[in-house]
């Protein structure tokens, strides 16, 4: 797979079409993405070199930002795309992609869960992208 990037610290590897639908127009966002977990992040954050937003810290349970913050962020357009962990939002199941432990009431698994409400999902490089500043 030339081009990709990623499988830093157990993070996710970065398909060429992904990292040009994220690199495209990101000067005019804080974050050109936001996921959960930092792991995962980081490796959007190096195929891009652009700013990615870690939900949830390294391992996706700590509760920052909230959803009150995140739907903040995304209402003045700050974040353009959000990148499904690949595990049902509150689903405690032991995927590499695992969003948060056990309980649907994180912050990680309320964001998720909130987007895929929101905003329609399409697959870009094998991964399910949001573009969050078009709703359904």
């Amino acid at each position: 797979m030339g081009g990709s990037m990623g499988g830093l610290l157990n993070g996710t590897t970065v398909s060429t079409e992904l990292k040009q639908l994220l690199s495209s127009d990101a000067d005019s966002y804080t974050w050109v993405a936001a996921t959960a977990r930092a792991q995962n992040a980081a490796s959007y954050q190096l195929a891009t070199q652009q700013p990615v937003m870690a939900i949830g810290g390294f391992n996706g349970t700590t509760n920052s930002p909230t959803l009150q913050q995140f739907k903040a962020d995304v209402a003045a357009g700050k974040v353009h795309y959000y990148i499904s962990s690949g595990e049902d939002s509150g689903s405690g199941g032991g995927g590499g992609g695992q969003v948060s432990g056990t309980s649907s009431q994180d912050a990680a698994s309320q964001i998720e869960s909130w987007v895929e409400k929101t905003f329609t999902a399409k697959t870009v490089g094998g991964v399910t992208v949001y573009d969050l500043t078009a709703g359904k």
